[in-house]
């Protein structure tokens, strides 16, 4: 089977990106979206958004990075795409599901569901404008306020030479509220002669295995439930293989709080080096509230530096409220 990180905007950026394949279990990802509006863009804002660029398309743990990219102008997006594949990406994305009411309101993301005649245009020019060894693959939703179109917009980018499909089962309209309807994603599987890999709603093991069955996809994207389970692609692979509990443990995919401690320490050591100082804190405390969906101990490590703005405190408060473990590793890596 086949593992994808998510594209999130304003989550899962290059430092977790960096963190979440350093765990393990990741075969590829996708890079938060990069808008194009009518400019040719220099090659310094492609590679500040995803410096993997600079390193081979690659996370240093040598999982490959797609890079996504959202606009509404065949031309300027196909003119972009190939300035793109000459910074040697692993591939080039194309967003048609970013729900986000700014974007849609700029034409751009989910809003362009509800117009496959111009996504088969945009998916063509893309296609056209890069080497035929550059995979070109689409991201969308179930449709804008409704699915009725969904098919039309799956046939549209498989006409338009996509290599690849990621259907996210919920419409612009169900923003991420549950459920993620799965099922439906198979008659578009059905459609299509080439790959889909289901997205949406997978926050464990057995949400995996039911997204699986009901799709009828083999590859799987994770979003929100891996940045909450760093863990979770491992144990989703494991599980699929039909390891045992305790198979499953000696592999790392029971990932425990004290071996994630060291990942959230790099993840502290790489926001130092890579964000501003004003939105470090920030970064830290963003993922801590993912990470106590699945470890208590994650609480307490939140509660210690939810109020908390200047980065040189959050140590020192950690090691206070007595969360002693937290508090060294990320001093190690401070």
């Amino acid at each position: 089977m086949t593992i994808l990180l998510a594209p999130m905007e304003g989550l899962l950026d290059f430092v977790l990106r960096d963190v979440l394949t350093r765990v393990g279990g990741i075969d590829r990802c996708v890079s938060e979206f990069i808008r194009v509006t009518g400019t040719l863009l220099p090659d310094r804002v492609f590679t500040r958004i995803v410096p993997e660029l600079n390193q081979g398309g690659r996370t240093r743990a040598g999982v490959p990075v797609r890079v996504q990219l959202l606009g509404s102008d065949p031309v300027c997006l196909a003119e972009n795409a190939a300035r793109l594949a000459a910074l040697g990406p692993a591939g080039i994305d194309l967003n048609f599901g970013c729900p986000a009411k700014g974007v849609n309101r700029h034409r751009g993301g989910a809003v362009l569901l509800d117009e496959p005649e111009l996504i088969a245009q945009i998916v063509a020019a893309v296609r056209r404008a890069v080497p035929r060894t550059m995979p070109v693959s689409a991201k969308m939703r179930l449709g804008y306020n409704d699915g009725s179109r969904a098919l039309e917009c799956a046939l549209a980018i498989a006409g338009g030479g996509a290599d690849e499909l990621v259907v996210h089962a919920r419409t612009k309209a169900d923003g991420y509220r549950p459920p993620a309807y799965w099922e439906r994603i198979q008659e578009l599987r059905a459609a299509v002669a080439i790959p889909v890999i289901a997205n949406g709603e997978i926050w464990n093991v057995g949400d995996a295995l039911r997204c699986r069955t009901l799709s009828g996809c083999d590859a799987l994207m994770l979003g929100r439930g891996i940045v909450a389970d760093p863990g979770l692609a491992l144990a989703i692979r494991l599980q699929a293989r039909g390891s045992s509990a305790d198979a499953l443990r000696a592999a790392g995919g029971d990932l425990t709080w004290q071996a994630l401690l060291p990942f959230i320490a790099e993840f502290w050591q790489f926001v130092g080096l890579h964000i501003a100082p004003h939105h470090r804190a920030g970064r830290l405390k963003q993922w801590l509230n993912f990470l106590r969906r699945r470890y208590p101990e994650a609480k307490t490590a939140y509660a210690a530096v939810r109020t908390i703005n200047d980065p040189s405190l959050i140590s020192r408060q950690l090691f206070a409220h007595g969360d002693c473990a937290v508090a060294n590793e990320i001093r190690l890596a401070a």
